[in-house]
């Protein structure tokens, strides 16, 4: 694993020991955390259907079988 080095303000290197503590876990991990947070963006894809499907289960129209048919429901073939 590479080693990286940097320098921070003693404010900032307070704030890293601080929740380092308050989590129980060295300050490298800490950093190695909000790194890949920073880093690697937790986002939603708008277009997967399983937010454009449900509720699926409401309505007067006919019910389906979620339990056995769910991915055609979901993920539909091209027809």
């Amino acid at each position: 694993m590479p080693l990286v080095q940097a320098q921070v303000p003693e404010v900032e290197y307070d704030l890293l020991k601080r929740r380092a503590k308050a989590e129980g876990k060295p300050i490298k991990t800490v950093i190695r955390e909000a790194l890949r947070a920073h880093l690697i963006p937790d986002t939603v894809d708008r277009a997967d259907p399983i937010f454009r499907l449900f509720p699926l289960t409401e309505g007067r129209g006919a019910r389906h079988r979620l339990s056995t048919d769910h991915d055609d429901l979901l993920y539909p073939r091209e027809r």
